[in-house]
């Protein structure tokens, strides 16, 4: 067996796919770890696995795709992971170019679905949404957030287990994460082929999950890209509202009071958020030395 590679797929239901990915993966990867998580399947998921190759790690009852993503990052040998789904949509021919890319100097080479990879238009134009905020939030161009493959540093990637969500989320948790911590990361261009099976995620549920989980690592990593828009805007609405009262009724309204005070409160609560940052990264790289 390979020391440095394992390759994990968290897996639910999906013994109509599963086994043709093993396979691929085994022959592919003769000497790497192919680790399944068994996310508590109700078919012949484990069955199938096992048969083709693949060792696996079965969680008691289904326990969220993040929470199977973390049981394999605890379990695998290999000093590089490779995470990617088990229902066909990830090529195994796209690995050595995630890990050339890691061979490059990158801590985290991440698969980038091109147009037409997309389940249906609205995915692909929440993604787009999602791609664009989470840019704004880390600073860095974010191609892919949610998508599910990629190669990444195995140390690394256990610094921020505690962050990671049970749900389908962890792919935006732990993309940020990197970026905020300074850790290069890099996309390559895939191909997704359409999945095997029906998709476990909830579009309404996860996409408001996807949102909150967008603003939690912003605030947790850079409180004022948050803070400083909202407090801007009381300050704004503020002046405008004192505007228009003096100019059509010669006083200063408690409304315009309210709204400086929320927006000058709003900007110190984020300037201390900021610094509890940077005090908490400081003792975070001390102790890590």
């Amino acid at each position: 067996m390979d020391p440095q590679l394992s390759i994990i797929l968290p897996a639910k239901n999906e013994d109509a796919a599963i086994g043709p990915v093993i396979s691929a993966l085994v022959e592919q990867f003769p000497r790497g770890e192919v680790l399944v998580v068994n996310d508590g399947s109700t078919d012949e998921t484990e069955q199938v696995a096992r048969e083709a190759g693949a060792r696996v790690v079965t969680q008691p009852y289904s326990m969220g795709n993040g929470a199977a993503i973390k049981r394999g990052a605890r379990s695998a040998h290999g000093e590089i992971l490779v995470f990617m789904d088990a229902d066909g949509q990830h090529d195994p021919a796209d690995i050595p170019r995630l890990l050339e890319r890691l061979d490059n100097g990158y801590d985290m080479a991440v698969g980038a679905r091109q147009r037409g990879s997309q389940a249906n238009l609205g995915r692909g134009l929440a993604n787009r949404f999602y791609n664009r905020l989470a840019s704004f939030m880390t600073g860095q161009r974010i191609e892919d957030l949610t998508s599910g493959f990629r190669a990444v540093r195995a140390r690394l990637f256990r610094e921020f287990l505690h962050l990671l969500p049970n749900g389908f989320s962890y792919p935006t948790t732990i993309t940020m994460a990197f970026f905020r911590a300074g850790y290069p990361v890099c996309y390559v261009p895939i191909h997704a082929a359409k999945r095997i099976g029906q998709s476990h995620i909830r579009p309404i549920q996860d996409g408001i999950r996807f949102l909150l989980i967008i603003f939690k690592i912003g605030t947790l990593y850079s409180p004022l890209k948050l803070f400083v828009p909202v407090a801007f805007l009381h300050g704004l609405l503020g002046v405008g509202y004192y505007a228009f009262t003096f100019l059509t009724q010669g006083r200063l309204s408690l409304a315009t009071i309210f709204m400086l005070t929320a927006g000058v409160t709003i900007f110190l609560i984020g300037l201390v958020s900021e610094q509890i940052t940077q005090l908490m990264y400081k003792d975070a790289h001390s102790e890590g030395d």
